[in-house]
């Protein structure tokens, strides 16, 4: 983590890992995690905002994907993006990261959030750098629709509807043409149909200039 260096991810500073006191010291982000911000009641962020942010995630996830081992995060959800002052989004928080040394992951050791996750991980099938990829799709919905993914459902049900029963958040109709094509097609089923964020970048780049260019 101490070789992570980007604007895009947390900064590791250090660790303490003398028991009892175990603890790991990052950056400081003043204005929290993004699911905080993007579901705050009476307080919406312009669209402009979203769109740049979600740009700054898919950078920084394009980043860890292109490591040598490529990192997986694994637990990519929205508690797990930080803001900083100047709106910065940040990726943080690798409890869950594994660096991809062969093809597939295993995922039977690990625990998550359904809400985000990939379809094949809530089966405990072997997953790979895709399962962020899906996860990221949720994070584009919610920042596309402020609404909180799978409200009303509890985990479990989560897990049986998105991973056996093929079943996917609704995208509402007043969500952008492209942004909307966007998180389908994040959320294909078959992994390898899914786009890399190194492929992302050209179409959200493409729906910030026709929003700004819209205003």
């Amino acid at each position: 983590m101490l070789r992570l260096r980007h604007p895009n991810v947390v900064l590791f500073m250090g660790a303490v890992t003398r028991p009892p006191n175990l603890s790991i010291l990052t950056e400081y982000l003043p204005r929290g995690s993004l699911y905080r911000l993007l579901h705050r009641p009476k307080v919406q962020l312009e669209e402009k905002r979203r769109l740049r942010m979600a740009l700054d995630v898919a950078k920084g996830m394009n980043y860890l994907h292109s490591s040598h081992p490529p990192i997986v995060h694994r637990d990519l959800k929205s508690p797990n993006l930080l803001v900083d002052r100047n709106w910065v989004v940040k990726v943080c928080d690798f409890g869950l990261s594994r660096l991809k040394h062969h093809t597939f992951l295993s995922s039977k050791s690990t625990a998550g959030t359904p809400e985000w996750m990939a379809p094949e991980v809530l089966r405990n099938e072997p997953s790979d750098e895709k399962s962020d990829v899906y996860s990221f799709g949720v994070i584009l919905w919610e920042l596309a629709t402020l609404r909180m993914p799978w409200s009303g459902m509890n985990p479990m049900q989560v897990v049986g509807a998105v991973g056996f029963q093929n079943r996917r958040l609704d995208i509402p109709k007043e969500v952008d043409p492209v942004a909307a094509q966007i998180i389908s097609d994040c959320w294909q089923s078959d992994p390898s149909q899914r786009p890399s964020f190194a492929q992302l970048m050209s179409p959200l780049k493409q729906l910030q200039r026709f929003v700004v260019a819209a205003r």
